[in-house]
């Protein structure tokens, strides 16, 4: 699996793990939801700078 295929599936995992601590019922300012935003956050802006890259 190439480096932005893994990027992919990692944003891919980030996003439903984010989708669920919401739909828990967490409040979108709760640190769960919080962190995994950030996390998704990272991973989208490593994945634009090796596709801006290219």
């Amino acid at each position: 699996m190439s480096h932005i295929e893994d990027i992919r599936k990692k944003i891919e995992e980030l996003r439903k793990l984010l989708d669920q601590a919401i739909n828990d019922g967490d409040s979108l300012t709760s640190e769960k939801v919080v962190i995994a935003s950030k996390m998704l956050d990272a991973a989208l802006n490593q994945y634009d700078e090796i596709i801006k890259g290219k």
